[in-house]
């Protein structure tokens, strides 16, 4: 056991921030790494960060564009501190000496992206914005006196005591050990930064560690969570190989989508084409692959040639990332299209905190993707999630530091937008599922599920189209996995069994919630409820009991 004042959970840019935060506020903070320091899906992130810095844009635009591509469930404070201090933060980490790229005169380069009114999108390292403020900000953190670092620790759950944040329980990964060996850190404050949930589903853009760890931790410790029927599905990722992001960047410089007849099919669907938001691109290349009988469609870069006209050379400049990849698995993209596919990318819902972090638990913080700030809404509108990071971790920090033992969250209420008015009511309650008696278990040899059959369960029935029958039979389904989960999660020390059992938690709790809102509204589209109804214009809490 170990004593530690304030503790992150996650190393991404949101624990990043809020170490940074509380060390520059004079105190110790203990940083915790699921992995190595820089393994998170910052780290993975590509197109880069939207930040109203430039002359022609103003933080008023770009919390224009978040909130109309949130679909009514963003909430307007939120995205206000969002676009004005994100402005901040950004200038701010360019002076400290990220590596923002520049032109000849030193400007800061942008690109535009879909569902923005201004090209905004600062990046860095061409297509590997994430992986060099991964880099540049965990090196600040690093050579911080005051910040102590533990990686190779998975959380495995919140300690509670009173009512109260009391620490962390750890699984130490030593490389020498046979097992992981426990460890608990005590402490009065702790900042989950924990990232997203991607590897519920058998397509995603994220790394490995993104197992929806800390927000099934903060469910099982009590907190309340929101919004977890709404997740992203990327609209390009790498149809082969290992699911690899395609930049929404590149249909931003010109590219366009075909299907396997070769027929440009945006055009159609919405006046902004392959810039439309995220989700109605997904899905309706979703829909073109089940017409296509589950082939990819095209992603073709060759519109571009027309302001580049050795487009190899361009590419491998704008996009190296990108390029390299899609060159190792024997595509010349600049010459023909590559076969992409929608890919599980970013959780818009998350462990419901206020404006500075505070979630419904005493001493309990959450920022970046695993929280539900209020920011995103129903749809994240592009590069806006490193931001939110930045923004979001360093409140969370200053806040863990300056609040009192008593200090109680003071969450915004839910806004209809449909209305105008503020809707609060008591978050619904969803009880674990009963432990299974052994005598009943059918197909499965010994209770527990294994990691395919999740991701399967979540593609099927909580995937990028949903309706009732899909929902309620993916709903029962995990809550048959996660009470075998459950009972053997006690007896267990192995990672993986209780990364499958923090998957079957949230991907449960999501497929309840979307089977409760009889609408279509951002990323969460249905099928049987094709269009978006006024009464369900709010975002709906839940918490276990």
């Amino acid at each position: 056991m170990s004593d530690s004042d304030i503790i992150v959970i996650g190393a991404g840019v949101a624990g990043l921030s809020a170490a940074l935060a509380v060390a520059g506020a004079g105190r110790d903070v203990t940083l915790v790494a699921k992995s190595e320091l820089v393994e998170s899906n910052t780290y993975h992130a590509q197109g880069g960060i939207a930040a109203a810095i430039f002359a022609d844009d103003d933080p008023k635009l770009h919390a224009a564009d978040t909130m109309a591509a949130g679909h009514g469930l963003c909430d307007p404070k939120a995205v206000d501190i969002l676009t004005r201090e994100g402005a901040d933060r950004v200038r701010e980490f360019a002076a400290r000496g990220v590596r923002f790229d520049r032109d000849a005169e030193g400007r800061m380069l942008r690109g535009l992206e879909a569902a923005h009114s201004r090209a905004r999108v600062v990046h860095a390292g061409g297509d590997a914005t994430g992986k060099v403020l991964e880099l540049d900000v965990s090196a600040m953190v690093r050579a911080n006196p005051s910040i102590r670092i533990v990686e190779h620790a998975f959380l495995r759950d919140l300690v509670v005591r009173d009512g109260r944040i009391a620490g962390v329980d750890l699984l130490i990964d030593d490389d020498d050990a046979r097992r992981a060996r426990p460890m608990t850190l005590v402490a009065s404050r702790v900042i989950l930064a924990t990232g997203g949930a991607g590897r519920m589903y058998p397509y995603t853009t994220n790394p490995p560690v993104a197992t929806a760890d800390g927000l099934a931790a903060a469910w099982r410790a009590g907190a309340q969570v929101a919004d977890l029927e709404f997740y992203q599905f990327h609209p390009t990722a790498m149809a082969v190989g290992e699911h690899f992001l395609v930049s929404e960047a590149v249909r931003g410089e010109g590219a366009v989508l075909l299907d396997e007849h070769g027929r440009r099919y945006m055009t159609d669907v919405d006046p902004r084409a392959e810039l439309a938001p995220r989700d109605v691109v997904a899905r309706e290349n979703f829909r073109v692959m089940q017409r296509q009988g589950g082939r990819p469609v095209m992603l073709d870069v060759s519109p571009m040639r027309a302001e580049n006209p050795d487009l190899a050379a361009f590419l491998k400049h704008r996009f190296p990332t990108i390029d390299a990849y899609t060159r190792s698995l024997g595509f010349d993209w600049s010459r023909e299209p590559i076969p992409v596919a929608p890919a599980a990318h970013y959780y818009m819902g998350g462990v419901r905190t206020d404006l500075n972090g505070r979630t419904s638990i005493p001493g309990l913080y959450a920022a970046g993707e695993c929280a539900r700030t209020g920011v995103m809404g129903s749809n994240r509108l592009a590069s806006n999630s490193l931001l939110e990071g930045l923004v979001y971790g360093r409140r969370a920090g200053l806040a863990a530091v300056a609040d009192a033992d008593d200090t109680v969250w003071s969450p915004e209420p839910f806004l209809n937008s449909a209305t105008g008015k503020a809707y609060e009511a008591e978050p619904i309650r969803l009880a674990d599922p009963a432990t299974p008696d052994p005598e009943d278990a059918t197909d499965d040899a010994d209770g527990a599920w294994d990691r395919e059959r999740i991701q399967n369960t979540m593609w099927a029935g909580v995937g990028v189209l949903r309706d009732a029958d899909g929902l309620a039979h993916a709903a029962d389904e995990l809550a048959r996995g996660l009470a075998a989960a459950n009972a053997a999660a006690p007896d267990t020390a192995d990672v993986a069994a209780l990364e499958n059992r923090d998957m079957l938690t949230v991907g449960r709790i999501a497929a309840v919630a979307a089977l409760a809102r009889t609408e279509s509204r951002g990323a969460h589209a249905r099928t049987d409820f094709a269009e978006p109804r006024d009464e369900w214009a709010h975002s709906v809490a839940y918490v276990r009991g």
